[in-house]
């Protein structure tokens, strides 16, 4: 399981031009579920969502997680995150989860995140989806689990 995560000022998700997620400062969480993840996984893939520090303290050092800088977290399936593209000019999606099992795992995600954190917004899974972001840093890291 693989999530890209951007540290935002805000961000939001629409599907058919209406905003089905949005979050002010925070995360945004592009998840990618693979072959072999499982719910083990997802759990982990959720605690290191929260637990990552990635926002300043007073110092101006990375020491604080999503919970403690107030922000929120914005969850969005991406499947090409689970491309192989160490050879050729086109990516392999051999590596990507079923649909079904993918789903599960990412619903998982969101609904883990959700009974953790108080600000929680998600995408659509498997939709064409246009998401708008402010990166702040910019900050962004490759977590996997």
């Amino acid at each position: 399981m693989r999530a890209l995560i951007q540290r935002v000022r805000h961000a939001s998700v629409e599907v058919e031009g209406k905003v089905v997620g949005s979050i002010g400062p925070g995360l945004l969480a592009f998840v990618a579920v693979q072959q072999g993840d499982n719910a083990e996984r997802a759990d982990a893939m959720v605690a290191r969502l929260l637990a990552y520090r990635v926002f300043p303290d007073e110092r101006g050092r990375m020491n604080l997680d999503v919970r403690q800088a107030g922000g929120g977290v914005l969850a969005v399936s991406q499947f090409t995150l689970a491309a192989d593209t160490s050879r050729g000019l086109r990516p392999s999606f051999t590596s990507a989860a079923e649909p079904v099992l993918a789903r599960l795992l990412f619903e998982r995600i969101v609904l883990g995140l959700r009974a953790e954190h108080a600000d929680v917004g998600c995408g659509v899974f498997g939709a064409d989806m246009q998401v708008s972001l402010l990166n702040d840093g910019p900050v962004t890291f490759l977590l996997e689990t």
